[in-house]
């Protein structure tokens, strides 16, 4: 026959015991709160010291700050003409971003003569990556299209006509 044992907590120890678990659960809280980080933080192992760090809350679009941290790793040569960049999915999965934001961001990287695709072999930085990271196709594609439409409204063409010859030029439509 057993005989049951009853514990009896005293209300006392009862009381502290619940006021240690209320602030654990605060503690926790905040520490969660405080040290997860709202980015991602990658150590690219194949890249000497480079560390990417994508900010998914900053404004900045995410394959934008990945072009802009590669190219400024070009110009402070944390990383050399030569040198191996990880794959598409391993950058991908190691910054937790879909791995067309890193197709796109090494698209446009390639395109500017950044880096370059060897087939199967891999993706490496381009021989003229240093010198090319500082031509901004944006900045010049804005500052022709200011040239141009300043010239259009000159002649007296108005912003309407512009915008519709534009879309008609961007989609092979004769005016």
């Amino acid at each position: 026959m057993r005989i049951p044992i009853i514990f009896s907590v005293p209300a006392r120890l009862k009381s502290i015991m619940s006021s240690i678990i209320a602030y654990f659960t605060l503690f926790v809280a905040i520490h969660l709160w405080l040290v997860v980080p709202l980015h991602h933080r990658v150590h690219v192992e194949h890249l000497n010291l480079m560390e990417i760090i994508i900010d998914i809350d900053d404004p900045i679009p995410l394959f934008t700050q990945l072009i802009g941290q590669i190219k400024q790793a070009v110009q402070n040569e944390k990383i050399h003409p030569g040198d191996p960049l990880p794959s598409i999915r391993q950058l991908a999965n190691d910054l937790e971003l879909n791995s067309k934001t890193v197709a796109k961001a090494y698209k446009l990287l390639e395109r500017d003569a950044v880096i370059q695709a060897k087939g199967y072999r891999g993706t490496f930085i381009h021989p003229d990556a240093k010198k090319n990271c500082v031509v901004d196709l944006n900045e010049w594609v804005t500052s022709k299209l200011d040239e141009t439409i300043t010239a259009f409204r000159k002649s007296g063409v108005t912003d309407s006509e512009i915008r519709i010859a534009f879309s008609n030029v961007m989609n092979n439509k004769s005016i």
